[in-house]
Protein backbone atom coordinates (compact mmCIF):
# COMPACT_ATOMS: atom_id res chain seq x y z
CA UNK A 1 0.00 0.00 0.00
CA UNK A 2 2.66 2.23 1.24
CA UNK A 3 4.77 1.85 -2.43
CA UNK A 4 1.40 2.63 -4.47
CA UNK A 5 1.24 5.42 -2.63
CA UNK A 6 4.59 6.66 -2.91
CA UNK A 7 4.04 5.43 -7.31
CA UNK A 8 0.98 7.67 -7.76
CA UNK A 9 2.80 10.53 -5.53
CA UNK A 10 5.82 10.46 -7.81
CA UNK A 11 3.69 10.23 -10.74
CA UNK A 12 1.64 13.50 -9.78
CA UNK A 13 4.52 15.40 -9.39
CA UNK A 14 6.20 14.22 -12.32
CA UNK A 15 3.51 14.98 -14.63
CA UNK A 16 2.72 18.13 -13.23
CA UNK A 17 6.58 19.07 -13.84
CA UNK A 18 7.17 20.90 -17.43
CA UNK A 19 9.69 22.56 -18.80
CA UNK A 20 9.89 26.31 -17.63
CA UNK A 21 9.76 28.49 -20.28
CA UNK A 22 11.89 31.97 -19.95
CA UNK A 23 11.14 33.39 -23.36
CA UNK A 24 9.37 36.54 -23.19
CA UNK A 25 9.06 38.55 -26.05
CA UNK A 26 9.35 38.90 -29.76
CA UNK A 27 11.76 36.34 -31.01
CA UNK A 28 13.00 39.44 -33.87
CA UNK A 29 15.55 41.55 -32.11
CA UNK A 30 14.79 45.27 -32.21
CA UNK A 31 17.47 48.09 -32.15
CA UNK A 32 16.55 51.82 -31.04
CA UNK A 33 18.35 55.55 -29.71
CA UNK A 34 21.10 55.67 -32.05
CA UNK A 35 23.76 57.60 -31.25
CA UNK A 36 27.32 58.87 -32.36
CA UNK A 37 30.16 60.27 -30.32
CA UNK A 38 30.43 63.49 -32.19
CA UNK A 39 29.10 65.04 -35.74
CA UNK A 40 32.21 66.14 -37.21
CA UNK A 41 35.22 64.01 -38.10
CA UNK A 42 38.22 64.80 -39.74
CA UNK A 43 39.35 61.99 -42.41
CA UNK A 44 41.78 59.13 -41.84
CA UNK A 45 42.09 60.63 -38.16
CA UNK A 46 39.08 60.79 -35.86
CA UNK A 47 37.41 57.66 -35.14
CA UNK A 48 33.04 57.25 -35.37
CA UNK A 49 31.80 55.36 -32.67
CA UNK A 50 27.87 54.09 -33.00
CA UNK A 51 26.05 52.90 -30.09
CA UNK A 52 22.83 51.85 -30.40
CA UNK A 53 20.17 49.80 -27.81
CA UNK A 54 18.88 46.12 -28.80
CA UNK A 55 16.17 44.20 -27.63
CA UNK A 56 15.74 40.62 -27.86
CA UNK A 57 12.67 38.17 -26.93
CA UNK A 58 14.60 35.23 -27.05
CA UNK A 59 17.98 36.13 -26.84
CA UNK A 60 19.56 34.33 -29.67
CA UNK A 61 22.05 37.66 -30.89
CA UNK A 62 25.43 36.85 -32.02
CA UNK A 63 27.40 34.22 -33.29
CA UNK A 64 30.31 32.28 -31.74
CA UNK A 65 31.90 31.68 -35.11
CA UNK A 66 33.74 34.64 -35.80
CA UNK A 67 32.83 33.79 -39.46
CA UNK A 68 29.83 34.51 -38.58
CA UNK A 69 28.92 38.29 -39.60
CA UNK A 70 25.57 39.79 -38.21
CA UNK A 71 25.89 43.28 -38.00
CA UNK A 72 25.52 45.02 -40.89
CA UNK A 73 26.81 48.50 -41.10
CA UNK A 74 26.26 50.62 -44.46
CA UNK A 75 27.64 54.53 -45.20
CA UNK A 76 24.67 55.63 -47.53
CA UNK A 77 27.22 56.82 -50.22
CA UNK A 78 28.32 53.33 -50.92
CA UNK A 79 26.37 50.72 -52.47
CA UNK A 80 27.44 48.06 -50.33
CA UNK A 81 27.37 47.11 -46.83
CA UNK A 82 30.15 46.21 -44.19
CA UNK A 83 29.41 42.90 -41.80
CA UNK A 84 30.46 42.81 -38.64
CA UNK A 85 30.83 39.81 -36.07
CA UNK A 86 28.42 40.16 -32.75
CA UNK A 87 29.74 37.50 -30.49
CA UNK A 88 26.53 35.85 -28.30
CA UNK A 89 24.99 38.40 -25.88
CA UNK A 90 23.10 35.39 -23.89
CA UNK A 91 24.14 31.63 -23.61
CA UNK A 92 23.54 29.22 -26.47
CA UNK A 93 20.47 27.30 -25.65
CA UNK A 94 18.84 29.51 -23.64
CA UNK A 95 15.60 31.60 -24.64
CA UNK A 96 15.87 34.71 -22.06
CA UNK A 97 14.57 38.33 -22.89
CA UNK A 98 18.03 40.32 -23.37
CA UNK A 99 18.62 44.21 -23.90
CA UNK A 100 21.32 46.08 -24.02
CA UNK A 101 23.64 48.75 -25.79
CA UNK A 102 26.28 47.78 -28.90
CA UNK A 103 29.06 49.65 -29.48
CA UNK A 104 31.01 49.72 -32.51
CA UNK A 105 33.73 51.73 -34.07
CA UNK A 106 34.63 52.65 -37.36
CA UNK A 107 38.40 54.15 -37.80
CA UNK A 108 39.29 56.06 -41.12
CA UNK A 109 36.59 57.69 -42.52
CA UNK A 110 37.14 59.45 -45.46
CA UNK A 111 36.50 61.42 -48.24
CA UNK A 112 35.13 59.82 -51.28
CA UNK A 113 35.70 63.17 -53.78
CA UNK A 114 38.29 65.98 -54.33
CA UNK A 115 36.43 68.36 -52.23
CA UNK A 116 37.25 69.29 -48.85
CA UNK A 117 33.91 68.03 -47.38
CA UNK A 118 31.15 66.07 -47.21
CA UNK A 119 28.32 64.50 -45.26
CA UNK A 120 26.94 61.33 -44.93
CA UNK A 121 24.76 58.82 -42.76
CA UNK A 122 25.17 55.09 -41.45
CA UNK A 123 22.05 52.55 -41.80
CA UNK A 124 22.10 49.92 -39.66
CA UNK A 125 20.60 46.76 -38.57
CA UNK A 126 21.39 43.46 -36.51
CA UNK A 127 20.61 39.63 -37.58
CA UNK A 128 20.12 36.54 -34.86
CA UNK A 129 21.04 33.09 -34.82
CA UNK A 130 17.31 32.52 -36.67
CA UNK A 131 18.08 34.88 -39.44
CA UNK A 132 16.03 37.16 -38.15
CA UNK A 133 16.83 40.99 -39.56
CA UNK A 134 15.92 44.07 -36.74
CA UNK A 135 14.75 46.97 -38.01
CA UNK A 136 17.09 49.20 -40.06
CA UNK A 137 17.90 52.41 -37.99
CA UNK A 138 20.20 55.79 -39.55
CA UNK A 139 22.57 57.91 -38.09
CA UNK A 140 22.16 61.70 -37.65
CA UNK A 141 24.02 63.27 -40.74
CA UNK A 142 27.90 63.62 -40.44
CA UNK A 143 30.23 65.84 -41.58
CA UNK A 144 33.67 64.38 -43.16
CA UNK A 145 36.85 66.79 -43.51
CA UNK A 146 40.22 67.02 -45.00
Amino acid sequence: MKRTIKILFLLVVFSSCKPERFYTGDPEPVISKITLNQTSFKQFTDTVVIAFDYADGDGDLGFDNADSLSLEIKDVRFAKADFYQVRPLAPSGTKVNIHGTIKVTLKNVFLLGSGTSETTRFRLRIKDRMQHWSNTLETKTISISR
